[in-house]
């Protein structure tokens, strides 16, 4: 167990330096890879789509948890310390700390500059609804909401689930993740096939969501924010999303900020409207995106203190 805290910690600091380079063979680009080759065999094969959609995400989240564990512990048979840096290597792929920072900072300092055209490009690399027609607001609504929201997804996650079962496990989760973001849509093409992938993804976010309940607001004050607000409003407004999961980070940043989140998006040109999430206390300037970040960094060095002591501790 000391070998897996320190992996993680590893993990962790490596992400916080290198980020995720384009010219690394990340597992998530492998796994989308599998997804595109292994979707129109699977459903020739199984014709009632929903069962083939449920043997489609657990094979490629079981496939992914597999070979994982056979890569560690081949790399463990030659030697534990090779097995080490393999498994952190691993972990730090899963993680998305500075890539996080790094993106909403790419619109952060777009708008800055004025340049309000640039920052709605930037933000269309990490957010799914359209943002072509967005204006200076709803461009910082949206960086924020996508920081909660992937606080959730690409840090606090995937370091649970590394301390609960090491690489293997935080691979599947992101493999769980993945699926989602390919397949889980409510549309005529994935309704059915994509239930089960939208579902198991619902189910792997639900404890560290809940987690976040805890580490946002805590973190919310340590970077000087009203950490107790963000804990009201996530008591008060974190169940308002229709998504069992991202209204809960949503609300943990909009009460820190005391900013209000949600309203209408466009996804292909058609409306969705959000519940509104937290108070109209502040207007949305460019420098939430930039607070949103630092408790986002903040709550991630929390989890990771907290569960080094746990692993510790306990097991």
């Amino acid at each position: 167990m000391t070998q897996l805290i320190f992996a993680i910690a590893l993990a962790y600091f490596l992400d916080l330096i290198l980020g995720d380079p384009q010219w690394f063979p990340h597992p998530v680009r492998i796994i989308g890879w599998l997804i595109n080759n292994i979707e129109l065999p699977l459903r020739k094969l199984v014709k009632y789509e929903r069962l083939s959609g449920i043997i489609f995400a657990f094979l490629i989240a079981g496939s992914t948890w597999f070979i994982t564990f056979k890569a560690v512990q081949w790399a463990t048979s030659f030697n534990w310390l090779l097995g080490f840096f393999v498994s952190s290597l691993l972990i730090y792929t899963a993680l998305a700390v500075k890539d996080l920072k790094v993106e909403s900072m790419e619109v952060f300092r777009a708008l800055k500059g004025g340049d309000l055209i640039r920052a709605r490009k930037k933000l269309s690399m990490i957010v799914g609804r359209d943002t072509n027609d967005l204006n200076e607001q709803e461009v910082i609504r949206a960086a924020v909401e996508t920081v909660a929201e992937n606080t959730v997804d690409g840090i606090i996650s995937p370091l649970f689930y590394a301390f609960l079962g090491g690489a293997p496990l935080a691979l599947a989760y992101k493999a769980v993740s993945t699926l989602d973001s390919m397949v889980g849509y409510k549309n005529k093409k994935y309704l059915n096939f994509g239930w089960a992938s939208a579902k198991l993804d619902d189910l792997a976010n639900f404890i560290p969501a809940r987690i976040s309940a805890l580490l946002l607001p805590a973190a919310s004050f340590l970077t000087g924010k009203d950490g107790l607000n963000s804990w009201r409003v996530v008591l008060r407004d974190g169940g308002k999303n229709p998504s069992p999961n991202s209204g809960i980070p949503e609300a943990a940043i909009a009460g820190a900020l005391k900013v209000q989140l949600g309203g209408l998006n466009f996804y292909k040109s058609l409306p969705s409207a959000e519940p509104l999430i937290g108070d109209n206390l502040n207007t949305l300037k460019a420098g939430h995106i930039k607070e949103s970040i630092r408790i986002s960094h903040i709550s991630s060095a929390l989890l990771l203190l907290i569960g080094i002591t746990l692993v510790g501790l306990f097991i």
